[in-house]
């Protein structure tokens, strides 16, 4: 039964307590399957959920499947020519916008009926807080809601995580990935403040549509936990999209635009000259410009200053240098050089990571504990730290992705259908990631310099994407592919796939992994033709 549809709440007229089996906190992935899997072993179910527009969880409605729907959009319009105006530009991204709420709000409706359609689940509209070990209020639309569980399951999920900039949680144009996702136009300029993943996804999807894209990078390296080689090489396929780099650049403050963008005040470590102009003091509408970053590594080189440009295709305009008189009078750069300077847009995007989402919970009422990173603190088996309740997810620290949390549901259920060996996540085996930037990244296991930093005896392969057949058919020919081996066993120890097609190529890398083949099996194995799937061949030859 169901007491809210995506349309309506309603609240049950009999009683506002609920006595039940299980509760399950949060829509996501590992929660929902546990909700449909104890249903079918006839236990009685209740799943809150604080958003009605959240039904599915994260990765359906503001994460994975959204986005995978725009940059499969904008490939189109590049592919297309349709970001080469404005015109035709604004078309594109508009019907992109309408797309990918049409998939969002079909996956959304599907996965509130898979649940609430069931006799044995109730799905509750509504924020819930603890009220003790095993006692839930839910908060709904109509009154609050009493629940009590022999069994507790949070699945709350992950938040971006926000930093403390003056203005940014005030000024109008700045976004979360959630609300840069559905804008209803398209910004011509576009600052994006973090360089993890997440913002080079974003970088790479706006750059297609034809938007000018600065990232904003606080220190001097550029993905810092990858190899030199693959970063270098994604960083260049950015820049020839046209995303600009600025690196040891730190946003002071935020606010409104003359012109109705967004100004930022920015402060760049290991600049040696610019203008000698403060941030408020730059004339509105003129801090619109930016010509001259070149991606210089260097951070004492990182960018140049040009002097300021009506063009709003254009990305940031330098200003100003922090200086201090010497000596003898004359003036000299501070040590460390900090420039400052005023950067205007149309929209910025806050990337700097996501934390898991534990607010309002109320979690010190049931006894669950935080780790020091503010994650629900869990054991092996994703028991907290009071008597059956469970978290699975991004709430409990670990790897933030879907199939993680799909894989924390096996964790659990492995503990409540009777299994003589449960599964924790001491047995997971390597997890593989991807990132879909024009040319998607894709990585399992080691890289090299986690190999060296643990001292293993290795030997690294390499393969350019351009050597693949199928690459060269499908006009995809960049990129480069590279594996670290154990010189003595043939073991595999990781692999970097930076190719057409490697969000599924890095799946049969980790099968091999997980079956302990050698490389000499990828070497060995006999695939289709033309397919990306047959550079293993090659690679690990």
């Amino acid at each position: 039964m169901s007491i809210s549809t995506p349309n309506a709440i309603s609240t049950p007229s009999t009683s506002p307590t609920i006595t039940t089996d299980a509760l399950i906190i949060g829509f996501g992935k590992g929660g929902k399957t546990l909700a449909a899997k104890l249903s079918a072993a006839g236990r009685k179910v209740v799943v809150a959920e604080a958003s009605a527009d959240m039904y599915g969880g994260t990765c359906i409605n503001i994460g994975c499947l959204p986005s995978k729907s725009l940059i499969l959009s904008a490939e189109q319009a590049r592919r297309d020519g349709a970001n080469s105006t404005p015109e035709t530009r604004e078309a594109a991204f508009e019907a992109a916008i309408k797309e990918k709420r049409r998939v969002t709000s079909m996956l959304r409706d599907k996965n509130y009926h898979k649940l609430a359609d069931q006799d044995n689940i109730t799905v509750i509209t509504g924020r819930a807080h603890f009220t003790g070990p095993h006692s839930v209020e839910i908060a709904t639309a109509e009154g609050p809601i009493a629940v009590t569980a022999s069994k507790i399951f949070i699945n709350t999920g992950a938040t971006p995580r926000i930093p403390d900039i003056p203005g940014i949680h005030t000024t109008p144009g700045v976004y979360t990935s959630t609300g840069l996702m559905d804008l209803d136009d398209m910004p011509q300029r576009l600052v994006i403040i973090g360089s993890g993943f997440i913002g080079l996804e974003f970088a790479s999807m706006f750059a297609d549509f034809g938007t000018a894209v600065t990232v904003l990078q606080h220190n001097a390296e550029f993905l810092p936990r990858e190899d030199a080689d693959v970063a270098a090489a994604i960083r260049a396929q950015l820049e020839a999209q046209g995303v600009k780099f600025l690196f040891n650049a730190d946003t002071k403050a935020i606010a409104p635009a003359a012109d109705g963008g967004v100004r930022l005040s920015v402060a760049v470590k290991g600049m040696t000259r610019g203008a000698s102009q403060a941030c408020d003091s730059t004339p509105a509408g003129t801090g619109n410009a930016h010509t001259d970053i070149t991606g210089a590594a260097d951070a004492a080189d990182t960018a140049t200053t040009t002097s300021p440009t009506s063009n709003p295709t254009d990305h940031a305009t330098m200003s100003h240098v922090q200086t201090k008189p010497s000596d003898d009078g004359e003036p000299r750069f501070a040590e460390p050089a900090e420039a400052r300077f005023c950067l205007t847009t149309d929209a910025v995007l806050v990337a700097t990571g996501r934390t898991p989402n534990v607010e309002g919970l109320h979690l010190e009422a049931a006894g669950v504990e935080l780790t020091e990173r503010g994650a629900v603190k869990v054991d092996d088996l994703l028991r907290t730290t009071a008597a059956d309740i469970w978290a699975l997810g991004d709430v409990n620290g670990g790897p933030q992705h879907t199939y993680i949390s799909l894989d924390d549901y096996r964790v659990v259920w492995s503990q409540l259908n009777g299994s003589d060996r449960p599964y924790t996540v001491k047995d997971r085996k390597h997890v593989p990631s991807s990132t879909f930037l024009a040319t998607p990244y894709s990585r399992v296991g080691l890289n090299e310099r986690e190999a060296k930093a643990a001292g293993l005896d290795y030997v690294v392969k390499r393969l350019p994407v351009a050597a693949v057949p199928k690459a060269q058919v499908m006009r995809r020919p960049d990129g480069l592919m590279k594996a670290i081996v154990e010189r003595n066993t043939g073991r595999i120890l990781g692999a970097m796939l930076l190719s057409v097609e490697s969000h599924e190529v890095i799946n049969i890398v980790k099968l091999a992994m997980d079956l302990d083949a050698p490389a000499s099996t990828l070497r060995d194995m006999v695939f289709t033709h033309p397919t990306i799937a047959e550079a293993l061949n090659d690679l690990f030859a």
